[in-house]
């Protein structure tokens, strides 16, 4: 490879280098020069773990770190709230006739929102950091809307914690007035039920038919002692007939009399009622449906007492035969109305019997219902419990989040006003300027040797005509080729120059003084 070759081409592109280099450069400075200064600030937040182990009291609103950063972002970079921002703080005074959708966009393209940390797959999880920046052109403007972004951040976490919170005590609420409702309903129901059917419940199944076992044992005593009566009656009338005379020795008719009197069945069932609605009121209380029947029958059964004919005490032992006469029609008299009672308590235990059977019979009906309601009630009973359990947890909850003990963003560093524009770099952009002119440079130089088909080496002429050079006489310049490429460069250089100085002067007096570009240029100022 022979550089010299080389050498001497860069040499004769020298000047097309050089120009296109000071072009670029003067590009990159003009760009330098004008491209408006932008001021980056960021304010720095965190997330902070709840203050009150869940252990002890959990807050009702479970949504994670980075989904609730996430949802928070969407609210704050919407529409409505972009373009309240604008207005509220005059990002685009300047701009006055920029549309409301060009805005939206170049807000959304100039805010940050970046988060890092949070939960991971590690043991340790890492505290979740929020990053808000905003890029401005001015550095109070950049500072005050990041600050306002924060603003915005940190209202919008707790309104959304506390409105989460709010919101499920309300409906726990809700279910809690719904169940006590349908408690209160149910409870309705079962004491129509109850009521309707007092004589035919399943609690006092038992009872009944103890009760009807009694009764049927107290109908086959009636009917022996119906025949005792009806036995005796028929011995007394017999033997009044047969003998005119129902006593036994004078002395002593009196006092069987007496006696008879006292054995009347009618009182002595009386007697034995009242004692046993004595013992029972001890022990069972007055709407008892046993103590209810047995007061029944203790008014049915003074009533017949009260129909007996009275029996006189007094009986002169010496009256003869008007005594035994009396005697025989009040004994006969009585005996008719003992067996008239049992009569009638026969009735009255058939009647009793038929209608605990139809209780007995509609009991197992009635318990189905029953047990239908009692288990709708436990039911309802049990999710009203529950309910109540949730309303209390979440009570706890909004008190946690009212308070601001729960999960929550802080402010950590605040933004700031910056002292100097993050972009554009203007050293670099002046050094970019001057690196592309001097790369178009070079590829058009490298674009004119390759389209260059001419011979100017002796490779050139073996290759193209295949013959071999024996020497090699360089291209003679004359004296006036010479001149003339010296003043054709001379007139292109002073065109270039005065091109730039000119553009220069034209950019100092009237877009900015350059002085203070040069001083930010070369480190001297601000």
């Amino acid at each position: 490879m022979d550089f010299s070759v080389y050498w001497q081409l860069f040499r004769r592109r020298l000047f097309m280098i050089v120009l296109l280099s000071i072009i670029g450069g003067g590009i990159g400075l003009w760009l330098a020069m004008t491209l408006p200064p932008v001021y980056r600030t960021e304010a720095v937040l965190i997330v902070e773990s709840s203050q009150i182990p869940d252990e002890l009291a959990a807050s009702t609103v479970q949504t994670g770190e980075i989904e609730a950063l996430q949802i928070i972002r969407q609210r704050i970079t919407s529409r409505e709230m972009l373009l309240d921002m604008a207005n509220a703080i005059d990002i685009y005074e300047d701009s006055p006739d920029l549309g409301a959708d060009e805005k939206v966009a170049d807000l959304r393209r100039r805010i940050g929102i970046e988060t890092s940390g949070g939960p991971s797959r590690r043991t340790v999880t890492d505290a979740t950091i929020v990053t808000v920046s905003f890029t401005a052109p001015t550095a109070r403007m950049a500072a005050e809307t990041v600050n306002h972004i924060v603003t915005l951040i940190l209202q919008a976490n707790v309104e959304m914690r506390t409105s989460v919170a709010r919101q499920t005590l309300d409906f726990f609420t809700q279910e809690v007035d719904r169940f006590e409702q349908e408690l209160s309903q149910i409870s309705g129901q079962i004491l129509n039920f109850q009521e309707s059917n007092l004589e035919a419940l399943p609690d006092s199944l038992e009872f009944r038919r103890n009760r009807q076992a009694g009764l049927q044992e107290r109908l086959v005593q009636l009917e022996r002692e119906q025949a005792t009566l009806q036995d005796r009656r028929a011995q007394l009338v017999t033997l009044f007939e047969t003998t005119g005379n129902i006593l036994l020795d004078g002395q002593n008719r009196n006092q069987r009399a007496f006696a008879r009197r006292q054995d009347r069945p009618a009182e002595l069932r009386l007697a034995e009622l009242q004692g046993e609605l004595s013992s029972l009121s001890a022990v069972l209380s007055e709407n008892n449906p046993r103590i209810v029947l047995l007061q029944s029958q203790i008014r049915a059964a003074e009533a017949l007492v009260a129909t007996l004919p009275p029996i006189n005490d007094m009986l002169d032992p010496n009256d003869g035969a008007t005594t035994a006469a009396s005697l025989y029609d009040i004994q006969l008299a009585d005996l008719d109305a003992q067996i008239g009672y049992i009569e009638d308590q026969k009735s009255a235990s058939e009647a009793q019997m038929s209608q605990i059977s139809r209780t007995i019979e509609a009991t197992p009906g009635n318990s189905v219902t029953l047990t239908a309601l009692e288990r709708t009630f436990s039911n309802l009973q049990e999710q009203y419990n529950q309910a109540v359990a949730n309303k209390a947890r979440a009570e706890t909850g909004s008190m946690i989040e009212a308070l601001s003990r729960g999960q929550r963003i802080t402010l950590v560093e605040q933004a700031v006003a910056p002292t100097a524009p993050s972009s554009p770099n203007r050293p670099l952009v002046l050094m970019g300027g001057f690196g592309s002119g001097l790369f178009l440079a070079l590829g058009l130089v490298m674009l004119f040797e390759l389209l260059n088909r001419t011979i100017r080496h002796p490779n050139d002429l073996q290759k193209a005509l295949g013959i071999e050079a024996f020497a090699t006489i360089p291209y003679i310049v004359t004296r006036r080729e010479a001149l003339v490429n010296t003043v054709r460069r001379l007139i292109i250089g002073s065109l270039c120059i005065g091109f730039v100085v000119g553009g220069l002067l034209f950019v100092d007096q009237n877009v900015l003084p350059l002085q203070p570009v040069i001083n930010r240029l070369v480190g001297l100022g601000p």
